[in-house]
Order: C-alpha cells, then structure tokens, then sequence
C-alpha cells in the first residue's frame, strides 16, 4: 500500500462568486475551475490562487464544471437548464446546449471529449455530441426516478447516480442498461483510476464502495456528517485512500481497504458545511469548497508552483 502522509492547508482563496458550488481539477492538475451562485465559472493556478480567468453566461447558479482531454475547452452546467461549451483561451461561449426540463445538476466529458454527458433535476441524463453544431442531444435516459447528482464516463459505459439510490449503468457496446440499487439518496459519484470501483456518498452519511462490474457493495466509510446535503466524495490518485466532505466543517480520509479513518481535515474552525471536493489527477493534492472559499489541502512536504 502506497505511504499515507497527512495533508495540510496550502492555500485559502476567496472565490468571491457567492457561494461556490464546485471545484474541479482540470485533466492534469496544471489548473482548477470553480463555480458559483454569482452565475460564472473561475479558472485558477491553486498553487498561486491567481485568477487566470472568468466565464460568464448562464443565467443562474452554474452547478458542475469539466475540463476536456486537452485542456482547450470546458462545459458548465447550470440551473438555468443549459449546459455551455467554452473556450478556455478566449473565455468565450462555443456553444449554449437546452433542452433539460430543469436545472441542470451535473455534466462530464468522455475520454476524448467528443461528448458532453449531463444529468438533471429533470431525472434525464443526456448526451451532446458538442464538437457539431447540433443543438439537440444525441441520447436521452429518462430512467431515473429522481434527480441524477452525478455522470461518469469512460470508453464504454456511463454511470448516472440519482436521488432515488440507483446508480444506473448504460453499457454503451451493448446498449444495455443495469440498475444498481443502494437504498440511499446518492449525492455524488466517483470511480477509481483503474475502473473497477465506484465511490457512492449518501445521505445517510456513509460513503460506499461499489464494483464496477456487478454493483457489489465492498466496503463502507463512515466518521463525516452528509444528511440532507449534497456532500461530495472522491479516490486519491493512489486509488488507496477514500475522501468526503462533511457537514461539520471537516473533510475524512479513509484507508480504503481497511476502512478506517487516517486522518479528519479541519477546514474550518467556524463550521459550514464542506459540499464539493476535488483530487488531483496525479499528486497528493485536495481542493475543498466551503461558503464563498476554496482550499488547496496538499500531503506534499513543499507545493511546487504551476506553471500553466
């Protein structure tokens, strides 16, 4: 099992766009996106907190962000019903995607970011081939029984996670579609770097550890607070330690095949609740959001700058 070292505050940044939403990493870790109540997406370097620059465009909360296989792009999703396809250099709207019933929860590219997947309050999840200049989606999976908080893909299957406690699994070859069962409103959704596990936060306040291939439950994680929030979770690139936020103003860290906790993140001493996280891609590094701040946690003894 990789070394574990305990993680410490590297950076504070205040994302000053109300209150942020989510953190992501973009496909290498070189920069991170943050979203917010303010209606815009942020592009960072975390390791300088310097604002690299602002998208503006939808008309209410933006809720997701993803980074493309290259870098070049990006696609929000928002309340607003629409995802959006930008350009990262320029800033600029590529392409503005509606026809959600609601707002818009969650949204990710494919491997080669050909097409843009999002899931909304509208239970739908859809797919948009976003490098044509089709405006209407694809693929619609009108499955779910409520609304889908979380997508993922990778080259032959997408996983829709849903307030109802399914995740469900569309084989793609296949044109199959299984449906997993927890039992338990499923806030958010994660897969490990090798593909063979699923990381499910509920809002019973236990984190789940699912096979890809079977919808087998593992193991489960339980220490953080997540009732009646949307509490995300998340796989270290070692693919050996498990991380959620917590309602409580903390973040926890667990083993994952022990399942015990290694370490609690105090991310703030005046509470809040600490909703979305992100992992780097490749270093031992941890974006959390809590209210208006994002904070850069690193388990490396000196942050090397990024050089975007």
């Amino acid at each position: 099992m990789p070394e574990f070292n305990n993680f410490n505050c590297a950076k504070t940044i205040d994302c000053k766009q109300g209150a942020v939403r989510a953190v992501r990493y973009n496909v290498d870790g070189t920069y991170c996106m943050s979203c917010g109540s303010d209606k815009k997406v942020k592009l960072w370097n975390p390791a300088t907190g310097l604002l690299l620059k602002t998208y503006g465009g939808h008309a209410d909360e933006v809720t997701d962000v993803a980074g493309s296989c290259e870098s070049s792009h990006i696609v929000s999703s928002s309340l607003d019903k629409s995802i959006i396809y930008w350009d990262v250099s320029t800033g600029t709207p590529v392409r503005r995607l509606r026809c959600h019933a609601g707002g818009v929860r969650c949204v990710c590219f494919n491997e080669d970011s050909s097409i843009a997947i999002s899931g909304g309050r509208d239970n739908a999840v859809m797919c948009w081939d976003i490098r044509t200049r089709r405006l209407d989606p694809v693929q619609v999976m009108k499955d779910a029984r409520d609304c889908i908080t979380t997508v993922l893909t990778n080259e032959h299957n997408i996983y829709a996670a849903s307030l109802d406690g399914c995740v469900r699994h569309y084989d793609i070859r296949a044109g199959e579609l299984t449906c997993d069962k927890i039992g338990e409103p499923i806030t958010y959704l994660a897969q490990t770097r090798d593909e063979q596990c699923l990381v499910a936060g509920c809002q019973d306040s236990v984190v789940r550890l699912l096979d890809c291939e079977t919808g087998g439950l593992l193991s489960e994680y339980k220490a953080h607070q997540g009732q009646d929030y949307h509490i995300e979770c998340g796989i270290l690139a070692s693919d050996a330690h498990i991380v959620s936020g917590s309602s409580d103003g903390h973040a926890y860290i667990w083993d994952l095949l022990e399942g015990k906790v290694l370490q609690c993140l105090r991310i703030s001493d005046n509470g809040g609740v600490v909703h979305s996280l992100a992992t780097h891609p490749k270093r031992q590094e941890l974006l959390f959001a809590r209210r208006r701040d994002m904070y850069v946690f690193s388990a490396d003894l000196q942050i090397e700058e990024l050089q975007l």
